[in-house]
């Protein structure tokens, strides 16, 4: 299978070429030429299995199709549980089960077990250029560490991740370096595009992406959606419907593209904070990027989702067909709060700030009848709230228990390097 740019202006490439450039020439993400047939899956077979069948028609050709079920294997060794929740047909797809504690560890690892294979034999190093907003760099940088000929350069904003977070960014050494940008992601983003798009910069040093741009992350996003959707299916039948919490789209874009290949999903419904780019434009207004806001769920302070971009082109540029497709909701940091200490108190139930977001969507949903009351719906539980700690325990009363893979990172001394936020900085750390 081929894969273009999704402003038509560079050539197509196989998969393996988009994984390894992370951002096409004209600055477009690469998309599927053509999306594959629904696929035939199996409630029962693990995630790894899932991923493997879902994606091989993907990799149909490519130097990495004969080892995609290795990969796989490597990449998905923890579980992604649907949990039942204390409401009648409501559910939460546990995501923060790998070694950060967050769900960006599946797509990370996974474009780490592909591009080691990738550059097995090469005598240059490949840099991978990250910013993140929270989670993104940590899991990037746990599943590439210690990789041979490949190195990580991890861009957040200063004061603007989770202590916590921001321990995980600057804890790992060795081919792993954090750059605290003093700025905000927005910033961060701008930055890490212009230097994939920098040609006389990557003549020097070559360099890729392993933000939810890159295919690599996205497309094995899709396995846990359709592990959980069939597990669902077997156990209750009919459709599972999820409520997913996003900031730069690419869990939600996975969970729609597995949709597309047939996984028994129904809606999707996007739930932001305070930055209400998305939720604007759904209820009818233009496309708008504004400065991201500084929210509670710092994660998902985007106020330039990337992936809108392939999402508006899987729709053909057709914003009335897009925007009758999906809802999306904003949630403030008061209803945050709100949301953590009453779903505990009622329920002892316990959620970090990105996953209360859409815990609340699921319960106005439910209030208004927009949910029907037989349907089954799920939110995805996007990272640990023991990553919140600050946030989470003042409203519950309580201690979060740390995951051990998160408290033996938290041991290590941690260090990141100041940076202004400006391109110009950055490129002269990269040289």
């Amino acid at each position: 299978m081929n894969f273009i740019s999704t402003r038509s202006a560079s050539p197509a490439v196989s998969l393996s070429q988009a994984i390894a450039a992370g951002l096409a020439p004209d600055g477009g993400l690469y998309v599927p030429e053509q999306m594959p047939a629904a696929r035939t899956l199996h409630a029962g077979d693990s995630i790894a299995i899932t991923a493997a069948h879902l994606l091989q028609p993907f990799f149909a050709g490519d130097p990495l199709a004969a080892e995609l079920p290795v990969i796989c294997s490597e990449a998905f060794d923890f579980p992604a549980p649907l949990q039942p929740l204390a409401t009648a047909n409501d559910h939460v797809l546990e995501l923060f089960h790998g070694p950060t504690a967050a769900f960006k560890d599946f797509g990370a690892r996974f474009l780490a077990a592909s591009l080691s294979r990738l550059r097995a034999g090469q005598t240059r190093p490949l840099t991978i250029v990250v910013a993140t907003s929270g989670d993104t760099g940590a899991a990037v940088a746990a599943a590439f560490h210690n990789q041979p000929n490949l190195q990580v350069v991890v861009l957040y904003p200063d004061g603007r991740v989770s202590p916590r977070q921001a321990h995980q960014l600057g804890c790992l050494g060795g081919n792993i370096r954090a750059l605290r940008v003093a700025g905000s992601f927005d910033d961060c983003q701008a930055m890490a595009k212009q230097a994939l798009n920098d040609a006389e910069l990557q003549a020097q040093v070559p360099l890729s992406s392993a933000n939810s741009i890159s295919l690599g992350r996205l497309l094995p996003q899709m396995s846990y959606y359709a592990h959980a959707a069939l597990t669902h299916q077997a156990v209750h039948g009919g459709l599972l419907n999820f409520v997913i919490p996003t900031g730069n789209l690419g869990n939600a874009m996975a969970a729609i593209m597995a949709r597309a290949l047939g996984v028994p999903l129904g809606r999707i419904v996007l739930a932001t904070n305070a930055n209400r780019v998305l939720p604007d434009y759904f209820a009818g207004g233009d496309y708008a990027p504004k400065a991201s806001v500084a929210t509670l769920a710092n994660a998902m302070d985007v106020g330039a989702p990337s992936n809108f971009e392939r999402l508006r082109w899987f729709h053909r540029g057709d914003d009335v067909a897009l925007r009758g497709a999906f809802q999306s909701f904003s949630v403030d940091d008061a209803t945050i709060t709100e949301t953590i200490g009453a779903r505990y108190r009622q329920f002892g139930e316990v959620f970090c700030p990105h996953t209360a977001t859409a815990v609340h969507v699921l319960e106005q949903l439910r209030s208004s009848g927009e949910a029907a009351p037989l349907d089954h719906w799920a939110v995805a539980a996007t990272a640990h709230p023991a990553k919140f700690e600050a946030v989470v325990e003042p409203l519950i009363g309580r201690e979060v228990p740390v995951p051990p893979a998160l408290a033996a990172l938290l041991e290590r001394p941690a260090h990141a390097e100041p940076c202004a936020p400006e391109y110009a900085a950055l490129r002269e750390k990269l040289l």
